[in-house]
């Protein structure tokens, strides 16, 4: 499927099957013109979640009666749409962070039919000195829910720690909190010095009792199960500035010019698993300092196995990969570079770009990106393809 705007703000969905290509087209009119930035299908219509003047809205088009509704609940205070899921019975969660009456960052988890009516909602409030900065959910076995994500203190820019809830089908709901220097593996991408330091350091305020504070932010992505628990992954990162060229001049003194964004770059991913109750099972981390991005997206991706995990990500050519079991790690960082369609091509690690490493079935996956490719059999060293590729990868 595929979607896209028009300066009118409408909508346009092309719907096709895969087993002979047919395809449909949906105009749907918006009487809101909003910024689109999530959409989802469901089997009566297309949901499309985006902002209006920095509020959330969802829009639902029907299919069958191509009528489009704003759905309840929505479009009226400030908030950021974490996540819209569509549920295995067909119904949808969406979760919103805003602020409550008391000024504290909540998560608001709204529960659709296929057709856009709201069942019912839960309000995640955090306890008096925190604050719920972002969620993601997943369903469990029993109807009940699980949300996991990352908390914060004053400053909801900054995450202090990871939080995992229980909500049960009553809407009755425990939130359990862990410190970022409470995880085991957090600061393992470090290099070994570094992060024995920091360790000591978390030692030494612990014999003290003072309180342990360190800021980073971090989105979650994604929860998967796993056996009879789940896996909760996100990435940390944090954004990077430069100094513009040329010099401004006070009191007497050369000073730099102004910062300009040059985008973010990512530290590591962090892993936890944990139980249906919520409580914390093991944690373990994988560098990923390699990646500098100007938009925030999801590099790192899960391939669970019988007695292992294989964690994996796509960047400059190359398939960085790690195999850990809980909280060991079977098989450190590793490096592999996609191949090319022919034995005599060249591609240098930076001749890539717009690279992506998505799920696809079972365990395979696929790579794509646009590469410069050489040819080591063509004289002219300046000769190249530019071509846009996909591979498909399988881990085992």
């Amino acid at each position: 499927m595929k979607s896209g705007t028009t300066i009118t703000g409408n909508f346009q969905v092309v719907v096709a099957k895969v087993k002979d290509g047919a395809y449909g087209i949906y105009d749907i009119k918006n009487m809101i013109p909003f910024d689109p930035t999530d959409f989802l299908v469901t089997s009566q219509g297309v949901m499309i979640g985006g902002y209006f003047n920095y509020r959330p809205l969802v829009l639902f088009y029907n299919f069958t009666t191509q009528t489009s509704k704003i759905l309840p609940g929505f479009f009226n205070e400030q908030g950021e749409i974490n996540q819209l899921k569509l549920n295995e019975n067909g119904s949808v969660d969406i979760i919103v962070s805003a602020n409550n009456s008391q000024r504290k960052k909540c998560l608001w988890i709204r529960n659709y039919d296929d057709e856009g009516g709201l069942i019912k909602t839960t309000v995640l409030e955090p306890e008096i000195t925190k604050n719920l900065i972002f969620g993601r959910s997943a369903k469990m076995p029993n109807d009940a829910q699980v949300v996991a994500g990352v908390y914060g203190n004053r400053n909801v820019k900054y995450s202090r720690g990871i939080f995992v809830a229980e909500i049960n089908q009553l809407g009755e709901y425990k939130i359990n909190y862990y410190n970022f220097g409470d995880l085991q593996n957090f600061f393992s991408y470090m290099k070994a010095k570094k992060a024995n330091r920091v360790k000591d350091r978390i030692e030494r305020k612990k014999v003290k009792g003072k309180k342990i504070k360190f800021n980073y932010r971090l989105l979650v992505h994604e929860i998967v199960p796993y056996k009879d628990k789940y896996i909760m992954l996100g990435e940390a990162f944090y954004p990077k500035y430069r100094y513009a060229d040329g010099m401004s001049y006070g009191a007497g003194m050369g000073m730099r010019g102004e910062q300009i964004f040059d985008g973010y770059q990512y530290t590591h991913a962090v892993v936890i698993g944990f139980d249906t109750q919520g409580d914390l099972k093991w944690d373990n981390s994988f560098e990923i300092n390699d990646v500098k991005t100007f938009e925030l997206q999801q590099f790192v991706r899960i391939a669970p196995g019988d007695d292992h995990i294989v964690l994996l990500y796509f960047y400059d050519n190359l398939i960085r990969s790690k195999i850990i079991k809980g909280n060991q790690v079977l098989e450190g960082k590793t490096a592999d570079p996609v191949k090319s369609k022919f034995k005599t091509d060249i591609i240098n690690e930076k001749d890539t770009r717009n690279s992506k490493l998505n799920y696809w079935y079972s365990n395979h996956f696929f790579a794509s990106g646009i590469q410069r490719v050489r040819n080591s059999q063509t004289e002219n060293d300046n000769t190249y393809r530019e071509v846009f590729f996909i591979n498909k990868l399988k881990y085992q």
